[in-house]
């Protein structure tokens, strides 16, 4: 199993920005523990972080064939981005949105996810505590998909992939 995380626009900040809101820790520290909690549950795991729309959904399309599913902090795209919706609709698998703010919590024009239809879940506002929520919630969503194959190819009587 295959997990992309994707980080949008100023998260390559974190740790210097409004730290009264996304707290003092660096990405590469909340990446660090995403890694931790992969490796325990046998998971593989990439990281990719960028300000560019277009480098978003080019990076979603590539998870097409090479990734089971992905975490996405659109950052401000959440509330603006057709392009990322549609990419992650397009190549339909199992997709957690999080965010380390309460974004329900904050000014309007943050409370609405264009994302968030297209995705299985969505995790805010716990801090950077909210990336390992879709870790956990990721890796039971592929855990269930497993089965699932395990259990029809069971039942033609195959061997599992």
């Amino acid at each position: 199993m295959k997990i992309q995380v994707i980080q949008g626009p100023n998260l390559n900040m974190l740790g210097v920005r409004e730290q009264n809101i996304y707290g003092p820790m660096k990405l590469e520290d909340i990446h660090s523990q995403m890694k931790a909690y992969a490796e325990q549950s046998k998971v593989e795991i990439d990281f990719f972080q960028s300000n560019l729309e277009g480098e978003i959904v080019d990076k979603i399309q590539e998870c097409l064939g090479d990734s089971d599913g992905i975490i996405i902090n659109p950052a401000a795209y959440t509330h603006t981005s057709i392009a990322i919706r549609d990419a992650i609709k397009a190549v339909a698998l199992p997709t957690i949105e999080t965010h380390i703010s309460n974004v329900y919590a904050r000014e309007e024009f943050r409370q609405k996810s264009l994302i968030a239809p297209v995705c299985a879940g969505q995790v805010t506002g716990f801090g950077p505590f909210s990336y390992h929520m879709a870790m956990v919630g990721m890796v039971q969503i592929l855990q269930e998909i497993e089965n699932m194959k395990q259990a029809q190819a069971a039942q033609q009587g195959q061997k599992p992939a």
